[in-house]
């Protein structure tokens, strides 16, 4: 049961020769999604061996060219790949109105349909679901309007003790019952909780994506725990005057939203075409939160299933 983000592009606005605008494809299931598509997106998913058309729903920060300018490329190569099967898009209003002016130049030959999901929240809201995984948006600190997206997999269906089977001599029907949230009643009417008689056979896992933004305690709150936190950084604290004018965030800021959120783990990227070394963004974040590590072109975050046994 994968759970596993790839990170494709740390830059900020401008691109520079070893880092490329952001861009993250999180694997769920083998269900893939990709977060942002700033330009050469579609390269580095194929260099890190993605297939495109496995990509179904693609979800977009904010309309700032690094974070959305490599989505007519890459529309355009999943239809010379054969594409048939619908895109779901999500975003602010006004990137549809730049999608559909897109398409009624380039798409018209397009084999499959661009569906768009508008993203207006005023705080944390879920946007998608499936079976097994949902995906909340909440609003950012940005100088435009700006989303963070928080996926989060659903809570497996619970498990019954062995030993409370054989104890109370549960038949295969109670058990799908149980199974599903009930609790046992027995036959002098005694009521045995659910929760006493199950257990969840792994803790389901998250991850967070926060770009662009100022530092913010509200976001800290939308983000509150979960596994794997990415915060962009696109300053260090000796420019924390220029990060908020522009509605970014230092590295030490972004250490401090990951203390404030109880995260486990940190990833800082969107690091300012000025920085030629970015190892100075690790050791700035690292004294607010230690378990901080850099964003990097091509690598993969995989979160650790934690199973709980009977």
């Amino acid at each position: 049961m994968n759970f596993s983000v790839t990170i494709l592009g740390t830059s900020s606005a401008l691109p520079t020769i070893d880092r490329y605008p952001t861009a993250h494809a999180l694997n769920v299931h083998e269900r893939f999604f990709l977060i942002d598509c700033g330009e050469g997106t579609q390269m580095q998913l194929r260099r890190n061996r993605f297939k495109l058309i496995r990509i179904n729903h693609i979800f977009i920060t904010h309309l700032h060219g690094d974070h959305f300018f490599g989505l007519f490329g890459l529309l355009s190569t999943m239809n010379l790949l054969g594409r048939k099967n619908d895109l779901y898009v999500y975003g602010h209003r006004l990137l549809k109105e730049v999608l559909d002016d897109h398409l009624k130049v380039f798409g018209a030959e397009f084999g499959y349909k661009v569906v768009f999901n508008e993203v207006a929240v005023k705080s944390k809201e879920v946007i998608y679901e499936d079976d097994g995984l949902q995906v909340e948006a909440f609003p950012l600190k940005h100088r435009i309007s700006c989303f963070g997206y928080l996926f989060r997999e659903k809570e497996p269906h619970r498990n019954i003790h062995k030993w409370m089977i054989e104890k109370y001599r549960i038949s295969l029907a109670q058990v799908v019952k149980i199974r599903n949230g009930a609790d046992l009643v027995l036959d002098d009417g005694e009521v045995i909780p659910n929760d006493k008689l199950t257990y969840l056979p792994y803790e389901p896992r998250s991850y967070a994506f926060c770009s662009d933004t100022a530092f913010s305690n509200k976001v800290a709150e939308y983000v509150k725990d979960v596994d794997l936190l990415y915060h962009e950084a696109t300053f260090t604290n000796d420019l924390k005057k220029m990060a908020a004018q522009t509605g970014h965030s230092t590295a030490l800021q972004a250490g401090k939203v990951a203390r404030l959120a109880n995260v486990k783990k940190l990833i800082i990227g969107h690091f300012s075409s000025r920085y030629k070394d970015i190892s100075v963004f690790l050791h700035e974040a690292k004294e607010e939160f230690p378990n901080t590590e850099l964003a990097k072109e091509g690598l993969t975050i995989s979160i650790d299933l934690k199973r709980f046994k009977d």
